[in-house]
């Protein structure tokens, strides 16, 4: 399995729950991201399938070093987008919206000019 768009949000909100709380189950990525439990079950499934995560006895969801590698490099790219674009007044809430759109389309050389940029100029 490829990763898609979907996947690598629920990557990303995987591994941001995890810094959060130190654990995360289905319940809380559902919470995360607004969706029912059944989606969220059809996905983990998918995603412990194809490597990305791990599930404990405990339903304890954690990433492989391959989900962990896209989770992270989602990340960087979110926080870097929604930073550069509230430097040019963009309101908080809408950076991070838009950003979320915005890092799984951009190419990696225009991220990384995007980056250099950010670093800087911060």
């Amino acid at each position: 399995m490829s990763i898609h768009e979907s996947g690598e949000n629920y990557l990303e909100a995987i591994l941001t729950i995890r810094k959060r709380t130190g654990g995360c189950r289905s319940i809380d990525v559902a919470r995360e991201l607004g969706f029912s439990k059944p989606s969220v079950s059809i996905m983990m499934r998918e995603l412990r399938e194809n490597g990305f995560i791990e599930i404990d006895f405990a339903n304890d969801i954690s990433l492989t070093e391959k989900g962990m590698q896209i989770a992270v490099s989602i990340a960087e790219r979110h926080e870097i987008l929604s930073k550069v674009l509230m430097m040019l007044g963009v309101p908080e809430e809408t950076a991070y919206n838009d950003a979320c759109k915005i890092e799984h389309d951009l190419s990696p050389v225009s991220f990384e000019k995007i980056k250099e940029y950010y670093l800087i100029h911060k």
